[in-house]
């Protein structure tokens, strides 16, 4: 895929500095924004500036989380929309076409100010204005009365087609939370293992995949290796790097683990197997996320793990607690 930094763009003197930063845009639904912060503050190192959005001097790729919607390359800001006509009038895309884009974050405009807002600023730049497939988007947006503007990468969100697996179960983690786990578990994306020691049908594992993460999954029942193998296949990616065993009886050890403790809709969870496995993901790794529908904060504290962030998620009357813990 070409994106627009390959082509010769000029924005005149306008850069703001030799590193611009970077302003993405978020969306969630209520019932994960807990987890879509915790995600966020993990990638980019603090909390989001505001309801929708984030300012960072860090390139995360939009695909990389569920939760972003967009990212703008900021090459100009400005305190008036006349202002950013002003410099727009310095951006020469030489037989390359464009379009202005006003993202539906930071401050509210009707959708009429919105496109007048688009028009103003791109009729002032040299190139050949196309809606329909351009060469080049161009993202425009204003917080607290600030304007941005610079190149606009689109998340293609090709983690959506995770969605559609042969084999899941009802109550396994969607592909959009077990995405912002991993993101958790590996918020910078390098030499890092990653073992998911309860893997189920491997929804956990093909998200790593999909990111380049070198990770593993073991499962206790034979079923549901069975199913992480076909799903694995599907994608693409090794069914190698699962295997039938008990994570209390695994060696080695990993930078980071996803652990979704089972759980079952009609019976208790006995607190010794609980603890006997928490145990073992601490002698297994040096950070983990930890997914649990009981309370677990006691339990972490007395096998020696560190709750750095928790937050819940729901759907419908099922709620999961999600521990990032090292």
């Amino acid at each position: 895929m070409m994106h627009s930094n390959d082509y010769d763009i000029t924005f005149g003197p306008s850069f703001i500095s030799d590193k611009s930063p970077y302003l993405y845009t978020y969306a969630c639904h209520e019932t994960e924004r807990e987890l879509c912060l915790m995600e966020l503050t993990e990638l980019f190192g603090h909390e989001p500036d505001g309801e929708d959005w984030l300012e960072s001097e860090l390139w995360v790729d939009p695909d990389r989380s569920p939760f972003l919607s967009a990212c703008i390359d900021v090459r100009m800001t400005g305190e008036s929309i006349e202002e950013m006509a002003e410099q727009a009038d310095r951006i020469h895309l030489n037989n390359v076409s464009f379009k202005v884009v006003c993202l539906k974050a930071g401050d509210r405009f009707s959708y009429e100010q919105s496109r007048g807002y688009e028009r103003v600023v791109g009729r002032q730049i040299t190139g050949i204005a196309q809606m329909k497939a351009p060469d080049v988007t161009l993202g425009m947006i204003s917080t607290g009365g600030i304007w941005r503007l610079g190149l606009l990468h689109e998340p293609e969100r090709a983690w959506l087609k995770h969605k559609q697996k042969p084999q899941n179960y009802s109550t396994g983690l969607s592909s959009r939370i077990a995405r912002a786990l991993v993101n958790l578990a590996v918020p910078r994306l390098s030499e890092v293992t990653l073992l998911d020691p309860c893997c189920g049908m491997g929804n956990v594992l093909i998200e790593a995949f999909s990111m380049g993460i070198a990770a593993e999954g073991r499962d206790i029942n034979p079923l549901a290796i069975r199913g992480a193998r076909v799903n694995l296949r599907h994608y693409g990616y090794d069914d190698n790097k699962v295997a039938i065993q008990d994570m209390n009886t695994l060696q080695g050890h990993y930078d980071a683990a996803i652990l979704d403790l089972p759980y079952n809709l009609c019976s208790v969870f006995p607190e010794e197997e609980k603890l006997q496995m928490l145990q073992s993901l601490r002698r297994l790794s040096d950070r983990a996320v930890i997914v649990s529908t009981e309370p677990l904060y006691e339990l972490l504290m007395s096998t020696g793990w560190k709750v750095l962030r928790h937050c819940t998620t729901r759907k419908g009357s099922f709620v999961r607690d999600i521990w990032l813990c090292e």
